[in-house]
């Protein structure tokens, strides 16, 4: 067994992430579902720590084993020719090395592919602001980020910096420029806040920031939006309001009233989305809530009153926006999914209720 032959293994499968670990067979996710490799023996400490030293440089290793900050700790993005591109994170566990290893798609999809609402388009158009997409782990904020993008770079003479952690999508210039920026030890910049401090003196028109985690990032983000830039990027929440309140929260408390304010100038809007089985089983899609900031929503954000953002999505459908509730009951009156697949996610229980017809039979 090879680490090449399971990558080769987790991209037959269609797979999102292989999964290597000591006690137990690889593994590998497909629609969301883990499926161990039982072809396969079950891993020991030193197989695992074969399979996974076998594709890092020294320089790698020792970083992973001695680094001050950041041992026991490593991501990275890695190359097969014929193969493809995959993002790694190398950790320990119980003592034994493990990975968990990403396929990343070479293929940029269009947003229209998604299956995200046509209003979507419209955050490519904007000039300048901040647009976010939320979600969990594995609901495909990359792909949408990556489709905005590519339709910015389609249509647009623009210069476009990403700073991402690995580089996840490999864009080529089309009409627009595009600096892509990689952060880490051997990529193009050491941290994501040296990256975003210095993007605003490369004459950027749009910048994409991989990861959002800290005030420091956000702030340079809502920063780098009000002096007349399009910023894009993720957060790990769960909901429009949630994203809200995360942004604000996250700096200190006696900053909140500030960045209401700012936010509130700035946001152009925020796609939260998630990913279901389709109901004939082959694959997921997309249910997602869009909020675009109109004059409504500005004032319930600088004023802190976030409980009114959902009624004002809820009856704005003909501004392009839509609830998460909306969004899965199309979805399910579209035959795409069923309620056992919508009913964890839904908020309002009348539309809980409407979702029951199309529980399918011999579900309880």
């Amino acid at each position: 067994m090879t680490i090449i032959e399971l990558l080769e293994k987790l991209v037959a499968m269609d797979g999102s992430d292989l999964h290597i670990i000591a006690g137990l067979h690889p593994a590998v996710r497909v629609d969301g579902q883990l499926i161990p490799l039982t072809g396969y023996e079950e891993l020991t400490p030193s197989d695992t720590q074969e399979l996974v030293y076998s594709i890092l440089t020294e320089e790698q290793k020792e970083t992973f084993e001695s680094d001050k900050e950041d041992r026991y700790e490593l991501d990275f993005a890695y190359s097969v020719s014929g193969l493809g591109r995959f993002r790694c994170n190398i950790h320990k566990q119980r003592g034994t090395v493990a990975a968990s290893v990403r396929a990343l798609a070479t293929h940029i999809p269009k947003l229209k592919e998604l299956g995200l609402p046509h209003s979507v388009q419209d955050f490519a158009t904007a000039r300048k602001g901040l647009v976010l997409v939320a979600g969990p782990t594995g609901s495909g904020k990359s792909t949408t980020l990556a489709a905005l993008i590519d339709t910015i770079n389609s249509t647009r003479c623009d210069h476009i910096i990403t700073v991402e952690d690995p580089i996840e999508y490999l864009h080529n210039s089309k009409k627009s420029y595009i600096s892509q920026r990689e952060v880490g030890f051997s990529g193009d910049t050491l941290s994501f806040k040296n990256a975003l401090k210095f993007a605003l003196r490369q004459d950027p028109d749009v910048i994409l920031i991989g990861e959002m985690r800290d005030y420091e990032t956000i702030g340079i983000a809502l920063t780098s939006a009000e002096r007349g830039h399009l910023v894009f990027g993720p957060l790990h929440t769960s909901g429009v309001v949630e994203t809200v309140n995360r942004v604000i929260d996250i700096f200190p408390a006696e900053q909140h009233n500030q960045v209401r304010a700012q936010f509130a100038s700035n946001l152009v809007g925020v796609i939260s989305q998630i990913l279901l089985p389709r109901i004939n089983g082959r694959g997921r899609c997309v249910a997602c809530e869009v909020m675009k900031t109109n004059a409504a929503i500005r004032n319930n954000i600088r004023s802190g009153t976030m409980e009114s953002l959902h009624h004002i999505i809820e009856t704005s459908t003909s501004e392009g926006m839509q609830t998460m509730d909306q969004s899965l009951l199309k979805l399910c009156q579209e035959g795409k999914i069923d309620y056992d697949s919508a009913r964890s996610y839904v908020c309002d229980k009348t539309v809980e209720k409407r979702l029951q017809q199309y529980q399918r039979p011999g579900r309880v």
